[in-house]
Order: structure tokens, then sequence, then C-alpha cells
């Protein structure tokens, strides 16, 4: 199989389970395919066999010829309205994310919403790259490593995003962040 056949078929995978309004591990769980290779397939990290994919399609679900006959959306524009953000985040916790859909996307914008004692999860976070943010509105305790510090509106943050780190609302209203990553881990 060619890279561009890899990445036909990462697109149209992560296109299909996000108009389904799924996230990999939902898709998983209902296919039986681990979340991991639904990641990698996404990633273009490994090609899926036709009997994989028929599985993981099964979960939606889609035949073959359909995933394969849709007109994918251009992704392309370089405008993105409020409505186009795809929320990737939990209760709680909005991640709004710039893009999503764009392939070979370089870099990771996010517009984030916490609600008040809510964080980023109790896994630390630590990935490749830099990352970056400034507090909108509201307060933010930011942990990196062994560091705590907490944010006010203005206030804004940038570190190494392989130190493991964690974010959580201190405030007693919604906390608003834009955040930026590269490479994006989302």
């Amino acid at each position: 199989m060619t890279d561009a056949h890899d990445a036909m078929v990462a697109r149209r995978l992560r296109a299909v389970r996000r108009a389904h309004g799924l996230s990999q591990r939902e898709l998983a769980r209902r296919t039986g395919v681990g979340s991991g290779t639904i990641s990698q397939i996404e990633a273009m990290a490994m090609q899926p066999s036709v009997s994989v994919l028929k599985r993981i399609l099964d979960g939606v679900p889609m035949d073959l010829a359909t995933f394969f006959g849709f007109e994918l959306p251009d992704d392309r524009s370089p405008v993105f309205r409020r409505d186009d953000l795809l929320d990737i985040g939990a209760p709680g916790v909005a991640y709004r994310l710039v893009a999503a859909r764009r392939p070979g996307r370089m870099l990771q914008m996010l517009h984030e919403f916490y609600e008040p004692g809510r964080d980023s999860g109790r896994r630390w976070l630590s990935h490749e790259g830099e990352e970056c943010a400034v507090v909108i509105a509201g307060r933010l305790e930011v942990t990196v490593g062994d560091e705590v510090f907490v944010l006010e509106r203005g206030d804004a943050y940038y570190f190494n995003s392989s130190v493991p780190h964690r974010f959580r609302n201190v405030g007693s209203t919604v906390c608003e962040v834009v955040s930026a990553c590269t490479p994006p881990s989302f």
C-alpha cells in the first residue's frame, strides 16, 4: 500500500468516527478492536487489514463501499466558525480544537473551558513538543513537574510538554484558556 492510501484510510476513518460523535475509545468498545489500533490507523502508523477495517466499520455501521466512496469534506478553509471547532473534552471540560479535520496539521490550538473544580484528568499529561496558553478568564492551577502555579486573566504559560503536567480550575467561575501545542497531541 502507498502512503497516499494510508493517509486516505486515516482521513476517512477519522471523518466517519467524528461524524458519528465517537471517541476512539468508544469506537473500540463498540467493535472489540483496541483503541490503540484505531489510534495507530488514524495516525498512519499502521494500515488495517480488510477484516479489521470491516470490524471497525461494523461499529458505526457502514459498509466498505460506502467508506471508500463518500466525499471527504474540504478541510483547507482558513476560517473556522465557533460551530466548526470539535469538542474533544470530557464532562465539565471543553477542549474545542481548531482545524481538527485538516490533514497534516502541524499545530494544535484549543479554546478550553474548565468548570469550577474540574481538571485535565487523573493521569498526568506528557507528550513530545512545547505548549503555551493565555488565561482569558478565571483561575487555572498549572502543575509542571513538581512546580505548581495559579494563573489568572492575562497570565500565560509556556513549557516543554514532555515534562508531566496537569491543569485544574481553582476558581469559582468557568476558567477560559486559549492554548497551542506543537506538534499536535490531539
